[in-house]
């Protein structure tokens, strides 16, 4: 094992060569191939012979292979300057070539081979197949990368991918061609659930699983592995229809019973009892999977049984489970967890979120900026002979309670049992992607308990760290504290952004609120000038009214005075003057037997009604409207001539 100084070297050496500058991801690449800078170089820069000369003993190495996991970072280093000085590399490495990467693209009946540098995005990928298969980049979903969905402005180097590579293309939105048939059916397969009713042979238990149509079989095995501990080496199937012959074939054109399909599994002994099962079972076919290169082998086969080293003796000696195998929700399972852990360790424990862990999400990411924290995920296994020194004395211990406390979100499961395991790698799968699922997966029982450092992001969750439980108090501090040192980094930009934003939204608020209040106080001063000019055609209108009904009076009475008689009349005559109110006098002769309503109608005709006027005589003064009417002028006097004038009345 190479000591300190002999890491610090090697760590330049390797980030001078690769212009890695995230001494986290070194560190990692390094660790996963035993700290020989040869092999990791050869991991991460292969060369058109995969190997690479080295100065030691002039000897030629050849670098293992090696496939990164992007998603989850190991150890961090010390972030003081002088942990490790920059120094030129002393190993002679040929300059890195760009890498050429071939790809083989199905689309429904049609294969497309791409070639391209590792320097290229997968946008350009789509644009190649826009051209060679005429769909739409917009209409286009690229499937079947190892580490799940990918963006366009992805950069094919980052995903770590080997030289050859198996790809497919979806268009949910586009209808298949009406000239195939069969094309339109596998599409509409692709979409649909499956449900496989898979019963463990051994131990006669089912499983109700639930899979998409455009999951693999590889996908399948890989996740009974995952709740029957047999390995996809060693995994004898029964139930998978005669076409289901490739692990790569999707459920959707194997042939499967839609929309539920039954299975039996069972564990492999030896050769003799597979082809003996093989001649019994003729109606099924027996799919018996090669090994991946991710499972390893089963302690059986060492002579070994599971459990019997420590697992069995250390989980006898609990009275309860930490967490119940078929809780309905996980904020039941996380309180029993809780209790559990206190019964055990004491309390002086982290303090575990009660909830799903997409509320321990929302508690932690969906926040504002200056609010939001790292969310710490502690994976448990009670299996796990490094559990009772993690939980007690690292995880328990004081100032690692207090930080968690004070900068993270600590949530916890417990993955002892194989329906919690099941459980949590599907969530692990659904929020963090393949990858991270499949490095949970291959996870042995010893190297737990873990501990998962996740960071939001925008667009997605991140793993900064994965922690094993082989560690210290210090270890464990010093890496937390380097999680906190790039979150907080990016919590600074955020903030930054956030304010900006906030500050943005504020003005445009603001230019609103004034828009609205002159919209306001326009639309009051119209409502206003239209309520003024309503009211003065009311007004209008109502003195016209007036007007045409005084008009019509007066003409009616007009009509309807009596002849003026002559001078020379035979009966006696009162000839009478009126002064109006603008000094026009009108004059007019009148019988003296006519009755003093005539004059008044007379006077009426003429524009001056006696409800508005009255008619004075000059002397004696008096008022005659106050007369009675019916009266003649002779028997009020106003014979053989008078004066008299308006005066309105007030």
């Amino acid at each position: 094992m190479a000591s300190n100084m002999d890491r610090e070297m090697i760590l330049a050496d390797f980030q001078a060569c690769t212009g890695i500058e995230n001494i986290d991801e070194a560190i990692t690449l390094l660790e996963q191939n035993n700290w020989d800078l040869v092999a990791a170089i050869n991991g991460v820069i292969p060369q058109e012979n995969g190997i690479l000369q080295s100065e030691y003993g002039g000897e030629t190495m050849q670098g293992p292979a090696f496939d990164p996991v992007s998603h989850s970072s190991s150890a961090s280093a010390p972030s003081s300057s002088s942990a490790f000085r920059p120094v030129m590399p002393s190993r002679q490495i040929v300059e890195r070539q760009p890498r050429m990467l071939d790809f083989r693209v199905e689309y429904r009946d049609k294969n497309v081979d791409v070639v391209l540098e590792d320097s290229c995005t997968v946008g350009e990928i789509k644009q190649i197949l826009e051209n060679e298969l005429q769909i739409p980049v917009s209409k286009m979903l690229l499937k079947g990368w190892k580490t799940g969905d990918v963006e366009d402005s992805t950069v094919l180097k980052s995903l770590h991918l080997p030289k050859n590579n198996s790809l497919y293309v979806l268009t949910p939105d586009l209808p298949p061609p009406s000239s195939s048939s069969h094309a339109g059916a596998l599409q509409e397969s692709l979409n649909q659930n499956f449900m496989l009713i898979i019963t463990h042979r051994e131990v006669q238990r089912e499983y109700n699983l639930n899979f998409s149509g455009s999951s693999t079989i590889q996908e399948v095995k890989r996740n009974v592995y995952d709740l029957t501990s047999i390995p996809v080496r060693h995994q004898l199937w029964e139930g998978w229809p005669t076409s289901a012959t490739d692990d790569s074939m999707c459920l959707a054109e194997s042939g499967l019973s839609y929309p539920c399909h039954r299975l039996t599994v069972g564990r492999r002994s030896s050769p003799a009892q597979t082809r003996e099962q093989s001649e019994e079972q003729s109606t099924d076919v027996h799919m018996v999977s090669d090994s991946d290169g991710d499972d390893f082998e089963d302690a059986t086969e060492f002579g070994v049984d599971d459990g019997e080293v420590f697992g069995m003796a250390s989980s006898a000696l609990r009275k309860s489970p930490m967490m119940p195998e078929n809780a309905e929700n996980e904020g039941d399972a996380l309180l029993q967890f809780t209790a559990e852990f206190s019964s055990r360790y004491g309390d002086c424990h982290p303090v575990f979120f009660i909830g799903s862990l997409e509320a321990a999400f929302q508690e932690a990411f969906y926040v504002k900026a200056r609010d939001r924290k790292l969310l710490a995920i502690y994976l448990h296994h009670d299996e796990s002979v490094l559990t009772n020194v993690f939980c007690s004395q690292m995880l328990c211990a004081e100032s690692i309670v207090s930080y968690l406390s004070q900068n993270f979100i600590t949530w916890a499961w417990d993955l002892t049992k194989d329906a919690n395991r099941a459980r949590f790698l599907t969530m692990c799968n659904r929020h963090f992607g393949s990858v991270v699922a499949q490095t949970i997966r291959t996870q042995k029982t010893d190297q737990f308990p873990l501990f998962l450092i996740i960071m939001g992001k925008r667009s997605s969750n991140e793993v900064l760290n994965v922690i094993q439980g082989n560690t210290t108090v210090d270890e464990l501090m010093m890496r937390l504290m380097a999680a906190m040192e790039i979150f907080t980094a990016q919590q600074q930009e955020d903030i930054k952004d956030e304010d900006e934003r906030e500050a943005r939204e504020n003005v445009k608020r603001e230019q609103d609120e004034a828009y609205r209040l002159s919209l306001e106080a326009d639309r009051a001063k119209r409502e206003a000038h239209e309520r003024e000019m309503a009211e003065q055609f009311r007004l209008e209108q109502i003195r016209k009214e007036q007007e045409e009904e005084r008009e019509a009076i007066r003409l009616s009475l007009e009509q309807a005075l009596p002849p003026e008689p002559n001078e020379e009349n035979a009966e006696p005559v009162s000839k009478l003057r009126i002064r109006t109110p603008s000094g026009e006098f009108l004059e007019r002769r009148f019988l003296a037997s006519n009755k003093l309503q005539i004059v008044f109608d007379f006077v009426a005709s003429k524009g001056f009604p006696w409800d508005e006027f009255k008619l004075l005589s000059t002397f004696p003064r008096r008022d005659v409207t106050q007369l009675d009417p019916n009266k003649s002028l002779l028997e009020v006097k106003l014979f053989p001539q008078e004066t008299l004038f308006l005066e309105a009345k007030e």
